[in-house]
């Protein structure tokens, strides 16, 4: 485990990417790995989404669905289960992991991202995670627009098909009947709609690192990712 030196501000490690890229598991490694706190963005969206569903809301109504998180932010607790495991994911003491990790939420999900109402109401929210000793993010606009000053910034891609055919491995590894051809249309949608959105389009910061981790296994990217951490004098680690 790399042990902080402490700093006035808390320091970020902002991973990006599109979903299949494999961010999920080695956010949740990295921030074991270093003893840092873990924010899993994409996961405020999709509970967002949650929220509007459970309240009736349609995600035309970006106002409505903003204003379900404007008054109070609901507690959201990410914790890192074993190695090859998904982030658990609770919402005001509930595991929701498994329930906001289906297709309509994260369909939903992108869907609410594209509001800049939407967006400006969970930016606050998202940057309460930065506690000491340190945060770990995982999302799509988090070196660009949400920590803009994170320390070190990584931006994880791999090549369409493999990204469909690693999702459709956990969908059916959970019992879930999905079809790889129309689960394969839905993440290029979704990419199609994420890349070319006016607000917080996908895509890596300017000083971001790129690794691609097409034909990488998840302990090669995460041996990849924890040397450029190590190389990172700004990050304040005696490793």
């Amino acid at each position: 485990m790399g042990s902080v030196r402490m700093k006035d501000n808390a320091p970020v490690i902002t991973i990006d990417g599109p979903s299949g890229t494999g961010k999920g598991t080695l956010c949740s490694r990295l921030s074991r790995w270093l003893g840092w706190n873990l924010l899993d963005s994409g996961a405020l969206y999709r509970i967002l989404a949650l929220l509007g569903q459970r309240a009736g809301l349609p995600v035309t109504d970006a106002d409505g669905v903003a204003a379900l998180v404007r008054e109070r932010f609901p507690e959201v607790q990410f914790t890192g289960t074993g190695a090859d495991d998904p982030v658990s994911v609770s919402l005001d003491g509930v595991d929701v992991g498994a329930r906001i990790r289906l297709e309509d939420c994260g369909n939903a999900a992108s869907a609410l991202a594209a509001h800049g109402v939407v967006r400006a109401s969970i930016l606050a929210w998202q940057r309460s995670f930065q506690r000491p000793p340190g945060l770990v993010t995982d999302g799509r606009d988090m070196g660009t627009v949400v920590f803009p000053d994170a320390e070190l910034k990584i931006f994880l891609t791999a090549n369409p098909r493999e990204r469909a055919k690693r999702r459709y491995n956990q969908l059916s590894a959970k019992g879930i009947d999905v079809n790889l051809a129309e689960l394969a249309e839905v993440i290029a949608e979704r990419d199609r709609r994420d890349t070319r959105r006016r607000l917080s389009p996908l895509k890596p910061a300017a000083d971001a690192v790129i690794v691609d981790t097409s034909g990488s296994g998840k302990d090669e990217v995460f041996a990849r990712v924890t040397q450029i951490i190590s190389n990172h004098s700004d990050l304040g680690l005696n490793i």
